[in-house]
Order: C-alpha cells, then structure tokens, then sequence
C-alpha cells in the first residue's frame, strides 16, 4: 500500500514519527506543498525553506527516494496525488497554529489525514491543572511537563531505504542564495547539537553564558527547531542525557537551564493553542486599551539600528544581518520598542517575523508579550530594561556593539554603551532618539492607565 508522508514542519528524517507511521503503511510519497499562504512569509525566511528542502531531498534520494513539490491549496493537491499513487492515506505531523489547526480541520472532513504527534514533547490536550483548565504560568507548567515525560525519549533512527513510487511528475524548487550563518540541512543541525554538548562553551556553561552577548554561549538551533530540521524531541532528548551527566553542581544546571528554555518553546506553542486570540491581541485583554505612541519616525529608528542606544542599534544590525539575534538582544530591543518609545508590542512583534529566520508564532508572540507585560506573567508591566544597564552587563566590554555597529568601535568599554554621556556625538552616529528616564515614567503612566 501506499500513503503520502506531507511535510509541514518536519524537514528531517531522524527521529520523525511521521515518517515512521507512514512507512509502517507501505510505501512513501514524500510531499511538500507550496501553499500559497506561503506568499506572506519573506523573501529571506521562504528561501531557507526552500534551501532545508534541497537538503531533504538529498537525503531522502540517498535512500531511495525523493521529494515531490506541487504548488497549489492544500486540499486540491492532496486529492490530485492521491488519484495519481493510488496512495489510501496522508501522515502528517500535527501542527498547532491557528492557522494549521483550521486547515487540517478542513481537511480531515474530506480526506484520509492521520495526524501525528511529533512536534513537540506533550500536546497541549495532554497537560493541564488540576481542575482540567490549561496553564498559564511557567513554573507549574514546567513542573507537571517534567513529571510526565514518558520514560524513553530516545530518538528513532533514521531509516535505511524509504520506498517510494518512481513515476510521479514533480514542480522543480527554486534557487536561493545560501545563508552564510545558516548552513542548511539535517546534518548541519545534528552537527550544531553535537557541537554545543561537547563545547568546552557549550550545554555545561549555558546558564553563566547564555545572556553574554559578546559570546557564542547559546546553541543557535532556533532556525533549524522552527522547521523541524531538528526535532524538539532529539533536544530534549540530549538534554535531560547532559543533565543525567553532568560533570558537577554547575553544569547540571546549565543544562537543566536549557531544558527550561526548551520547555518554555512548548509552553508558548500550548498557550497559543488554549488562547488563541493571543495571535492578534493582548492574553490580557485590558492591556489592549494602552494608549501608544506610535511614532513612525522611532519606529523607522529602531528598525534600521539608528536609535543612539548602542546595544539595541547593535541588535537591530545583527537580525538586518543575518536574520538571526542574540536573545538576550531580543528582550532589549522588544523592551526598548516597547517601554522607551511607547510603541504596540505588535508592531515590533510582526518585524520579527518578517525578518527572524526562526520567527516562530507560539515563540515570537510570547516573548514579545512577556516583554510588553501584557502576557501570561502575574505583573509584569513595570518591568522596563534600562538599556545602558543592559549593555554594560551583557557585553561589559562592548565587543557585541563594535562588530555591528562600527562607528564606535574605537571607543574604550567605559565609553561605548552611552556615548553620549562621556564623549558626546559620534561622527556619523545619531543622538538618543528618547531620554530613558523620561521614556520610563510615559510607559508607566500609559499602563497604570489600564491597569486601574
């Protein structure tokens, strides 16, 4: 028999359930739809898919198969190669936007879709509080996902040779350039694990590493989580294999850190899931009468890396860049949009995902609300990073700030986080777009304005 295995957000072949299931059904069209949805995302983020599919379908042909693409709705090219495979069922790996959830609603009223439960570690119908309601804050959500982690999370290998029917006609992939800091590809994915558990600056200096920006203290596997290039299974996995290894206190909690980090990736795909108004608005509806800003100059500021703040300037740089940034950078920048120039979270919430290449809904959307306060902490809204404080903590030598933002670079690190302070203007770098202290006190107000 033969069943179409359609790839979403799985582009891999190790540890894929899917997969699996489908084999386990006979033999295997490996389909990915271009779905015209796919006309919202950016140039930038649609070619690293496309890329990471040029690697799927390298390795699949080293065993024995290939991937086909059609473009067109979803529910049309299913039927159309259905009919032409002779294919009795669709394996697909569940997915949890609103988006995914409305059209394999749809679909599975009119087509055979099995759907399978891969992306993430505990779907969200499988963890809730006592009294049956979902979470919302992080720590009990992590203590209950911790207790019932099943006992073996050992990855499934990949398969030898996938069976696949040979006369199916296929839509060529186009070309895009290659992202330099972003090689694409399953091994390259496996190879970034393997390499941040083994590093000396690696898993077991994470929690003392990981808000350096001056370092490569982080895994940078978000790009490749967010595809499904890499399962969040596998990380997890090797996770909870660091921590059981630790080599002492320190070490068992860095890795224990980023498993935190990883859980708070499901938390976020759970709450976008139970809240799904989230997507276009505050978890906390008053918070969506904040008076903002908005000033389309500061925004234009901000986004370009013009704002005279040199951390967030840096920031900015670094996603126009490379379409990745720093964490750490997020949280300052997102604050900076938010509490320095009073501007809406989802403002900055959609650049993001124009220009991140792991913008993930569930994960964007919460860190974004986390910041602005308007999400699933208890009172957050009074939390305002100051932006200097941030910088001289973050990167207390300014090595972050000199690689991206190059007109400071010839000044000393007791200068460079506010050089306006102690040199005052820089050729060719702008003022302070706002006054910090100034900016704190506005936001304040706005939000004790809702707040009651």
């Amino acid at each position: 028999m033969t069943s179409i295995w359609w790839i979403r957000r799985d582009l891999r072949l190790h540890d894929n359930l899917t997969l699996h299931a489908a084999l386990a059904h006979g033999a295997v069209v490996p389909l990915f739809v271009i779905d015209p949805h796919f006309e919202l995302v950016s140039n930038r983020r649609r070619g690293f898919l496309v890329n990471n599919l040029h690697a799927l379908n390298a390795d699949l042909q080293a065993r024995g198969s290939r991937l086909f693409v059609r473009s067109g709705a979803p529910a049309a090219v299913l039927h159309q190669v259905m009919a032409e495979t002779g294919a009795s069922r669709v394996f697909a790996e569940e997915d949890f936007t609103p988006y995914a959830r409305s059209r394999d609603d749809r679909l599975q009223a009119d087509l055979p879709i099995r759907l399978i439960q891969g992306q993430i570690v505990h779907h969200p119908l499988a963890i809730s509080k006592p009294d049956g309601t979902p979470y919302t804050v992080y720590t009990p959500f992590s203590k209950t996902w911790k207790g019932l982690l099943p006992p073996d999370l050992r990855p499934v290998q990949v398969p030898e040779r996938i069976p696949t029917p040979a006369s199916i006609p296929s839509e060529s992939l186009p070309e895009y350039p290659p992202e330099p800091n972003f090689p694409t590809g399953e091994s390259e994915a496996l190879h970034r694990l393997e390499d941040f558990l083994s590093r000396q600056q690696g898993i077991f200096r994470y929690d003392e590493d990981r808000n350096r920006m001056d370092l490569d203290g982080t895994s940078s596997l978000s790009p490749y989580l967010h595809l499904g290039v890499l399962g969040l299974r596998t990380a997890v996995y090797h996770a909870l294999q660091s921590i059981q290894h630790a080599p002492d206190k320190s070490a068992h909690k860095s890795a224990t850190t980023w498993l935190n980090e990883l859980i708070w990736r499901e938390f976020y795909i759970h709450i976008l899931y139970h809240f799904p108004h989230v997507r276009g608005g505050s978890f906390r509806p008053e918070y969506d009468g904040i008076r903002w800003h908005n000033d389309p100059i500061d925004f234009e500021a901000w986004t370009e890396g013009r704002t005279g703040y040199p951390v967030v300037d840096a920031a900015m740089r670094q996603l126009l860049a490379t379409g990745w940034m720093h964490n750490r950078a997020r949280m300052i920048t997102a604050s900076f949009l938010v509490k320095d120039l009073l501007i809406d979270w989802r403002r900055g919430e959609r650049w993001f995902m124009q220009n991140l290449l792991d913008a993930d809904l569930a994960a964007n959307n919460g860190g974004w609300q986390w910041t602005a306060g308007t999400g699933t902490d208890a009172a957050p809204y009074f939390r305002i990073f100051n932006p200097i404080l941030q910088s001289k903590k973050f990167d207390p030598n300014g090595d972050y700030i000199r690689r991206w933002v190059p007109e400071l670079a010839g000044l000393s690190p007791s200068e460079i986080h506010a050089p306006w302070e102690r040199v005052g203007a820089v050729p060719g770098y702008p003022e302070p777009v706002v006054d910090h202290q100034f900016a704190r006190e506005r936001t304040l107000a706005a939000y004790r304005t809702v707040k009651g």
